[in-house]
């Protein structure tokens, strides 16, 4: 879970909504890795890069091997969220990713997720890839 102080890559911010919520007007648990992912797919889509690639006729995407959250505070309907995007570890094949989720200056949650640069088939199980030249020169690097 996030312990960096750097600044984040991306922020995402959020307001939550009804769907997001249970009964009581708290947001479900398991809502928070699809904030997560969002704020994800944000920030590679200001990089230029798509959750699906089409390259000369293969799609590449980005499986979960890992996911993760630990719950600090609950989020209530109609907050104002902002998600944090660090870079934990950025590998010739693989990314993983540190969130932190905050309302205000209360952190409610800390999370992580890691994926594999995968060629997709139709008829088979992921093939795992080394990111191709043209998306890892727009992805981040380690040093930020």
């Amino acid at each position: 879970m996030p312990e960096d102080n750097s600044p984040p890559l991306f922020t995402h911010h959020r307001r939550v909504e009804f769907a997001d919520t249970d009964a009581g007007g708290i947001v479900h648990f398991a809502r928070f890795l699809v904030f997560m992912e969002t704020a994800e797919h944000e920030m590679l889509r200001r990089r230029g890069i798509e959750a699906l690639v089409d390259d000369r006729g293969q799609s590449i995407g980005w499986p979960r091997v890992e996911a993760g959250c630990q719950y600090l505070r609950p989020a209530l309907l109609g907050d104002d969220l902002a998600i944090d995007v660090r870079l934990a570890r950025r590998g010739e094949r693989s990314m993983t990713y540190e969130f932190l989720i905050t309302r205000g200056k209360d952190i409610l949650a800390k999370g992580s997720m890691a994926s594999v640069c995968c060629v997709l088939h139709s008829d088979r199980p992921p093939q795992a890839i080394r990111f191709p030249d043209f998306i890892a020169e727009k992805l981040p690097d380690n040093s930020g």
